[in-house]
């Protein structure tokens, strides 16, 4: 099935509160953060303008992975907690991969994941995080964008495409004066300077997008399958998102890819890709909700999986087609008894119209009003 987009997606705004939040976790040395108190806000939405269910809610929520969602997740924690008195959200920012790790052992209620799990994923969840034949699931919550961020003195505006990028991050493109460059920017002044690639160390959903998006846009430049792991030769590592946020910040001549809220904190400057539409186009939330709309529904109820290989290798005018559509992973049943009404009133105000627009001003775009429906009534479901 396709999703519709959603007409009235906000437009990105870039609000000084945004800017403030988007900072104080892009400043740290890794995206370990813990968002488990209102004090922890990224700011915006008042308790007063909260529009939350707390369905029962009591206690101490844990949760950990993505770090694609991790300004979101400060923002509706906050936003929650100051709704549901004496309820605690402790969400740590570990990267998909670990998050997924941490959820299989049963050390937290939920993971946030930029990717789907495979089937080998979601059978470590069973009879462990999930008793009662339950399982892990898939549930869409939020949109993003996946920024290019490079350093580069003199050059703005810069223009890359698919097989560019795929060979700037295999190493068959290790110059800025490159012949293949120059060609995508006619008007600018390159620098003879050596490019200097940085990729996740961690196991990471927006690597696994990216190297998707590399992948299905250029398979013949990029021949590796997509994984959270960063598989490509060569090339620097750093931990989260923040991690290669500040290395493109320190390092001329250095590019990296991460959540288009990290570039706007740091004020890092970001590619407009080039798709074969009339004009590149410049990362901001509505173009990315503009590829998203022609995602597909792959997963079988209530698991709800995602097919982005339509926004990856959209050529629609307007639309950028770096995305990621992050998850939030739990039980379809055997949750916890003494967390499940704590999870599901959560889950279900983050899912929400307040909840998803709660979260635009730092970069996000919400689910498409279809999908968001599905959600809901897995949510509601879950046991």
């Amino acid at each position: 099935m396709k999703l519709q987009r959603n007409g009235r997606t906000k437009a990105l705004a870039i609000g000084a509160l945004a800017v403030v939040s988007s900072l104080t976790l892009a400043a740290c040395g890794s995206d370990n953060n813990t968002t488990s108190s209102p004090s922890a806000s990224a700011g915006g939405t008042t308790a007063a303008a909260v529009s939350a269910d707390c369905k029962g809610a009591s206690g101490q929520l844990l949760g950990a992975g993505s770090t694609a969602q991790a300004n979101a997740m400060t923002q509706w924690v906050k936003d929650f907690q100051a709704k549901c008195s004496g309820v605690q959200i402790n969400y740590q920012a570990t990267g998909s991969g670990a998050g997924i790790t941490s959820f299989q052992s049963g050390k937290v209620a939920f993971a946030g994941s930029d990717a789907a799990m495979k089937p080998a994923d979601v059978q470590k969840t069973m009879g462990t995080a999930c008793t009662g034949g339950g399982k892990g699931i898939d549930i869409p919550m939020i949109g993003g964008p996946i920024a290019i961020g490079y350093n580069l003195p003199g050059v703005s505006n810069l223009v890359l495409d698919a097989p560019t990028l795929a060979q700037i991050f295999t190493g068959k493109i290790t110059n800025w004066n490159d012949a293949a460059i120059k060609k995508l920017n006619p008007s600018a002044t390159l620098p003879n300077l050596p490019i200097q690639t940085f990729h996740r160390s961690d196991g990471s959903g927006t690597t696994a997008n990216f190297t998707a998006y590399l992948a299905a846009a250029a398979p013949t430049d990029y021949t590796f399958a997509p994984n959270k792991l960063w598989a490509a030769k060569g090339g620097q590592a750093a931990a989260g998102s923040s991690g290669l946020a500040a290395q493109v910040k320190q390092v001329q001549g250095s590019i990296s890819y991460f959540e288009m809220s990290y570039a706007t904190s740091g004020s890092i400057s970001t590619a407009q890709i080039a798709t074969g539409a009339t004009a590149p186009v410049a990362v901001t939330a509505d173009a990315a909700s503009k590829a998203v709309g022609d995602a597909k529904v792959t997963g079988t109820a209530p698991d709800l999986t995602l097919d982005l290989k339509p926004a990856y290798t959209t050529k629609t005018d307007g639309a950028y087609p770096i995305v990621l559509v992050t998850y939030e992973i739990a039980c379809d049943k055997g949750n916890k008894a003494d967390t499940l009404p704590t999870l599901k009133a959560f889950l279900n105000y983050i899912s929400s119209s307040a909840g998803q627009q709660s979260v635009a001003s730092l970069g996000y775009f919400p689910l498409p009003a279809s999908l968001a429906t599905q959600v809901q009534t897995t949510i509601n479901g879950l046991s």
